[in-house]
């Protein structure tokens, strides 16, 4: 399930809050299946999946008739865990990767490192408080939860933008572009872990 030559998963969670399901190919093609009961992260995720050339299948059923905070930040965790189980041992792969996007007036940089050690830096100010029925706050604790999970460490800065769709897409972009790179297999370094210590 988690060798190079197989990089997949399947991860199911379930709480009283929600019930998601992910899978995911880390050598695919960019096709998603989307359901998370939230539109406008249903779009994000799509661009992870067509940037970053990934496959995704995700679906959610959780409270939203009370908010969106525990279906954005689950869907962050459960989408880390898949990585991190697709991701196996990790040999071979680059390891860091980086990304500057642009949409318009907005650009955003990501630079990520699967490192073995979850940490968030994040500094985007969005300029408006919702996108569709997106509450722009959630988009930290969906990175929050997924650093957490996948191991890795994320540096998120959006350097400008002055609309919030633009931010946020020039964001997710720039994720995927990110971790494809960081993720690719690096036909130099065939089954080596890239790190000095000998183990990510």
């Amino acid at each position: 399930m988690n060798s190079s030559a197989d990089r997949t998963a399947n991860v199911t969670r379930k709480t009283a809050e929600t019930n998601i399901r992910v899978a995911i190919n880390l050598d695919g093609t960019g096709q998603a299946k989307l359901a998370t009961g939230i539109g406008f992260l249903d779009h994000m995720l799509d661009q992870i999946a067509r940037h970053g050339l990934i496959d995704l299948d995700i679906s959610c059923e959780g409270d939203l008739h009370i908010d969106g905070h525990h279906t954005v930040e689950d869907i962050g965790i459960t989408l880390g865990q898949a990585f991190s189980q697709a991701m196996g041992d990790k040999k071979g792969i680059r390891r860091y990767g980086h990304s500057y996007v642009p949409l318009d007036e907005a650009l955003s940089r990501v630079v990520v490192d699967f490192s073995g050690r979850p940490g968030l830096h994040m500094d985007v100010k969005f300029t408006s408080g919702s996108l569709g029925a997106l509450d722009t706050q959630l988009v930290y604790e969906f990175f929050q939860g997924f650093v957490n999970h996948a191991l890795c460490t994320l540096h998120i800065d959006n350097l400008k933008g002055v609309n919030a769709h633009h931010q946020c897409e020039t964001i997710f972009k720039a994720f995927a572009r990110a971790v494809r790179a960081a993720l690719e297999l690096d036909p130099r370094s065939a089954g080596v872990i890239p790190s000095t210590k000998g183990s990510l």
